[in-house]
């Protein structure tokens, strides 16, 4: 029975450096292991050679709306759904699958990474709450993260009805925003 729990911190262990690795915040890594606070900290501290950012997480859906969030969080939230469906890898473990697929996908394009392990973490908190859904994209039939229970006959997606301001920053002229691609793989 000892060694039991002996693998099981392991597994805590090796669980909780990825995540760190990934940028998860302590609240995440709480939440998600059974180690203690304080072996937290030394492995945060570890593996990113600073003590971890203070304060609250953010608890609001509306970040996920606006458009460039909404994109990626849409994007990631395809990722998982697969993993949920057609590979039976449920929570944490088809949270971090995800992350690196869109991880890999963003960083291919030469875009900046939008979603932070913690938030894509939030964002499937928010679905199992009923407080976010996927709705269907009446112009190009993607699938997007849109508010749960909101009528959605007619939803029309950030991609394609882009904000007139949209894309405007410094590093967005750097990197133009390749709208096909990213609908393309929402879409799947």
């Amino acid at each position: 029975m000892k060694n039991k729990r002996i693998i099981d911190e392991a597994e805590d262990i090796h669980r909780a450096v990825e995540m760190v690795q990934l940028g998860a915040r302590m609240q995440m890594l709480e939440a998600e292991t059974r180690l203690s606070r304080e072996k937290l900290l030394k492995i945060y501290k570890e593996v990113r050679g600073v003590s971890p950012p203070k304060g609250m997480l953010p608890f609001s859906t509306d970040w996920f709306m606006t458009w460039q969030p909404n994109v990626h969080s849409s994007l990631f939230m395809s990722y998982y759904r697969f993993f949920e469906q057609c590979t039976g890898l449920v929570g944490l473990d088809a949270i971090i699958k995800s992350f690196h697929l869109y991880l890999d996908q963003i960083e291919s394009g030469v875009l900046e990474p939008v979603l932070s392990l913690t938030r894509a973490w939030t964002l499937v908190r928010f679905f199992d709450a009923d407080l976010l859904q996927l709705s269907t994209c009446t112009s190009c039939g993607g699938q997007f993260v849109a508010h749960a229970y909101e009528p959605n006959a007619h939803f029309v997606c950030g991609l394609c009805n882009m904000p007139s301001r949209a894309g405007k920053s410094v590093k967005a002229k750097q990197a133009p925003v390749k709208k096909t691609r990213v609908r393309e793989l929402v879409t799947v």
